[in-house]
């Protein structure tokens, strides 16, 4: 198939470009690089079926003939919410709206990369497809959580009035290698403070929890989204609830460096509990997460090493 993967320069969009190659497709990038990385792709350089575009979804109409079209494209991370919001929402946006113009007029399918942020700092844990969520619409992490909303919305509106063929996952925290070190989240900040011999910092007094799904796991939920008939939202995650301490010791562990925690405010709005409901993924697509999180934080000690 020929597909086009936006933000396919970025952490998760070049992992799924990898698998889609390895699969024998034709593969369009389109990125911006405001947070995406050309290191990440430089490997595909002399590869016939990759073609890289630079450029901003934003910035429409789109053009290109494709069968599938995958919006990997915005920034995810805290460090990102508080320097460049009104870009986060027009990439979730606008940038959305042009790739399901793109897709009505190519007859491509297309999938919505949405986030386990929908849910905001939920009540309910684990958190179903079915919760509606617990969001601040105008706090500091807003710019993302409302930006992904109004993509589902957007996108679930283009499948019923337009005819478009969408397809929309959740993805919950995803670690691996090709993380930004300055991403500002539990796994590079850990990662980055250890190498620097610094305190790890640990936000609030550590008793929130992450579930943590390694990349290859994740591209694989969302790869088969994409082929499958499944038309709602589908959470994809590792549904293994940790504490943030618990991650430390896990990376103490993995790294045998035994840096001390450093404690700080928590800032606002950050989620206390994220935890994945999987049953759907499980039932529908027949996917679950596999990595074990000793082997997926040991070959993401080794990536940080070698940065």
């Amino acid at each position: 198939m020929k597909i086009l993967v936006a933000g396919g320069a970025g952490f998760i969009g070049s992992h799924l470009v990898d698998r889609l190659l390895d699969q024998g497709h034709q593969v369009d990038v389109i990125d911006n690089l405001v947070t995406g990385r050309l290191a990440n792709i430089e490997h595909l350089s002399g590869n016939k079926s990759f073609r890289f575009l630079e450029a901003d979804i934003t910035h429409g109409p789109l053009d290109g003939q494709y069968d599938r079209i995958y919006n990997m494209a915005s920034p995810a991370s805290p460090v990102d919410f508080a320097k460049i919001p009104i870009e986060i929402l027009m990439t979730g946006s606008l940038g959305q709206k042009n790739l399901l113009d793109l897709g009505a007029k190519c007859g491509a399918r297309v999938l919505f990369a949405s986030t386990s942020e929908v849910y905001g700092d939920p009540l309910v844990n684990p958190q179903p497809e079915t919760y509606y969520g617990n969001v601040n619409c105008i706090g500091a992490r807003a710019c993302y959580d409302e930006a992904k909303r109004f993509g589902e919305a957007l996108t679930y509106n283009y499948l019923r009035h337009r005819g478009v063929d969408t397809r929309v996952v959740r993805i919950f925290n995803t670690y691996g290698p090709r993380m930004s070190p300055h991403d500002g989240r539990v796994i590079p900040n850990f990662f980055t403070q250890a190498l620097q011999g610094e305190p790890m910092t640990v936000y609030g007094d550590g008793s929130q929890t992450r579930s943590l799904c390694y990349v290859s796991d994740m591209v694989l939920g969302v790869v088969k989204l994409m082929e499958s008939e499944v038309t709602v939202p589908v959470n994809v995650g590792n549904p293994i609830e940790m504490t943030v301490l618990e991650i430390g010791n896990m990376i103490k562990k993995v790294t045998g460096i035994d840096s001390p925690f450093s404690f700080h405010p928590l800032p606002e709005n950050d989620p206390k509990q994220r935890r994945p409901d999987t049953a759907r993924a499980q039932e529908l697509l027949g996917w679950s997460a596999q990595v074990d999180p000793l082997v997926g934080l040991g070959k993401t000690w080794s990536y940080f090493k070698e940065l």
